[in-house]
């Protein structure tokens, strides 16, 4: 292998991520990922056993380490982002991925507020401490990248909970607010809008047991047929938006959705009921 493949194949070689939700999931995918792209990863979940499972499979504390890490918690952010800075001796790359779908509540006036509450505390105000203590040692730099897990639901209305439709929406607009503000320093700040992933923390919301069958169930309703949306397309995503492949991107919400958000079946099942109401005269 040449210089110049070498360099292909390390997309974040050198570079230091931070990757809340990175014990399962898109965020298991993504620390993979980084990983094998050259990057020092830490991350941070409160998934104990997988975490540090999953650090002990990819490799040695001097290239992934995991930390305990309650996002809503913010004593336990800044302990993550401090730590990350004195293992690894800096910040690149901040992923605020961690989140919860909260409780199928898809009426107002049944939904229980406390289950609303946990959930922007969750997806928003976790999301928000991340970049906040990320923004805190990424400014001094002059550089650096903020991501977050954003969702569809910010997109287009899917008929799920309000809570976490009202979240992933407001982690858009923080992401547009964050990125004029840090753009000053040099930070790119960008989120993602990932279509349903059938991850095991999907699979216990949906009761759903069988993987392939919560596949099925997802690829009826797909606008783009013939594949499977997998934790690790989101995690290509992430890769591209934190490398300097994207050097100019910022503020930008990123599907990665199979054109399902460009859709509206109400309105294309509307025409064809007409046409098939209207006879020849």
């Amino acid at each position: 292998m040449n210089a110049g493949q070498s360099l292909v194949a390390k997309r974040l070689e050198g570079k230091v991520a931070l990757i809340t939700g990175g014990a399962s999931g898109i965020g298991e995918s993504t620390a993979r990922l980084f990983v094998k792209h050259g990057a020092k990863v830490l991350i941070a979940d409160i998934q104990d056993e997988l975490g540090h499972s999953l650090c002990k499979e990819l490799g040695t504390p001097d290239f992934i380490s995991y930390i305990h890490c309650d996002v809503t918690c913010e004593t336990d952010v800044q302990n993550a982002v401090d730590l990350a800075v004195s293992e690894y001796g800096k910040l690149d790359i901040m992923f605020n991925n961690a989140g919860i779908p909260g409780d199928l509540e898809i009426r107002a006036i049944t939904s229980d507020i406390e289950n609303f509450k946990r959930v922007l505390d969750v997806n928003v105000f976790g999301a928000f401490l991340g970049a906040k203590h990320a923004a805190r040692v990424m400014i001094p730099a002059k550089k650096g990248c903020i991501l977050f897990t954003a969702s569809v639901a910010s997109l287009v209305c899917l008929g799920i909970s309000h809570a976490y439709t009202t979240s992933k929406h407001a982690v858009v607009g923080m992401t547009k607010s964050l990125s004029v503000e840090l753009g000053e320093y040099g930070i790119r700040v960008n989120c993602i809008s990932p279509h349903a992933v059938v991850t095991p923390l999907l699979q216990k919301t949906l009761g759903i047991l069988d993987k392939r069958k919560g596949e099925e169930i997802l690829s009826t309703t797909a606008v783009l047929k013939g594949t499977i949306l997998e934790p690790e397309d989101v995690a290509q995503a992430a890769l591209f938006l934190a490398s300097d492949e994207a050097k100019y991107l910022s503020g930008v919400n990123l599907p990665v959705d199979g054109g399902y958000s460009l859709n509206n079946p109400t309105w294309k099942t509307g025409l064809q009921n007409c046409n098939e109401n209207i006879q020849p005269s």
